[in-house]
């Protein structure tokens, strides 16, 4: 039986943020993930947001796949991503929406408004509530690194960052089958930082230790309007692995989960490289500079069963000679 994880708790309305800065440092050491509460996302619109989450999920599948994903926004449907590619199962037992950066909301997909009445504004109203919330805690990130606050903001990576909003459904009922299903197989996510809500049904565990075997994993209980943060990849990698990009999975529990994923992730174009005070010469950087578009739509491409052209983030521009 796992064991559950207590995790600190953030309070994003601090005045001390000096003092939020070192919480946040050691739980990005300890954990990788803690609790974030005060971060001005009302009660209210995050029961909207699972409420018309639950409608849309709720449709006929042959409603869902007209908006199948297209630029990495869209519906994507069950067992159509297998995130830890080693299993044999055939995919993970989840289906999503994905709603991409209002900067460019051309690319974005929507339910059309007679289906779904205010669908549309009450995701756009969450994105952005979200993203600033995640903007604000990444200056205090900068802090926990002994940088500038606005750190970030000056490399560029917040300069229209790609903000991902990934609306999860994992069914009660999964595949009787023998080969294991996961709702969310084990896998770290591959940005800065995620910010998620769920409603309250368990199955997210994490593994502190990633690289030993056998993986020990630990309950996270939800806690009610509170955002369960976790640090991602791109962040482990700037920090030359000091801060942790921890693996984590959902189990199913016989319930049907829902969840809110909110991915904070850098400009297209922002070059992640390990940043100066993480390196020295007997400490040398352990990944090389990457553009983060690059790895993000790579990453994408390895652990997706469906369309791989669905998960390029903007489209592809031809040339002409």
């Amino acid at each position: 039986m796992s064991q559950t994880l207590q995790l600190p708790i953030i309070d994003l309305s601090s005045q001390d943020r000096l003092s939020t800065a070192i919480t946040i440092r050691q739980a990005c050491l300890d954990h990788g993930f803690f609790y974030l509460v005060h971060h001005g996302v009302e009660e209210e619109l995050i029961n909207k947001v699972f409420e018309l989450s639950k409608k849309f999920f709720s449709l006929p599948v042959e409603e869902k796949i007209k908006l199948a994903i297209k630029h990495h926004r869209g519906y994507t449907g069950l067992y159509d991503e297998k995130l830890d590619t080693s299993l044999s199962a055939k995919g993970d037992s989840k289906e999503s929406f994905y709603v991409g950066p209002l900067t460019e909301n051309h690319l974005n997909q929507w339910p059309s408004e007679e289906d779904l009445p205010s669908w549309r504004s009450t995701m756009e109203a969450y994105h952005k509530k979200v993203l600033s919330a995640g903007t604000q805690l990444i200056s205090l990130i900068a802090l926990a690194l002994n940088l500038d606050e606005d750190f970030f903001h000056k490399l560029g990576a917040l300069n229209e960052p790609l903000g991902f909003m990934r609306l999860l459904h994992y069914p009660g009922e999964v595949d009787s089958s023998k080969e294991e299903i996961y709702g969310a197989s084990a896998h770290s996510d591959y940005g800065m930082i995620t910010l998620l809500l769920t409603n309250g049904v368990p199955g997210l565990q994490v593994c502190r230790e990633k690289s030993k075997q056998p993986r020990v994993w630990e309950d996270v209980p939800s806690i009610s309007g509170a955002f369960i943060v976790n640090i991602g990849d791109m962040m482990e990698r700037w920090t030359n692995c000091l801060f942790r990009s921890t693996m984590h999975r959902v189990v199913p529990t016989g319930e049907a989960r829902y969840s809110v994923a909110f991915f904070v992730d850098p400009n297209k174009d922002c070059i992640v490289e390990c940043l100066e005070s993480c390196c020295t010469e007997s400490c040398p950087p352990g990944f090389p500079p990457i553009r983060s578009l690059d790895y993000l739509e790579e990453r994408f491409r390895v652990t997706s069963i469906d369309s791989v052209e669905g998960h390029t983030i903007f489209p592809q521009i031809k040339s002409y000679t």
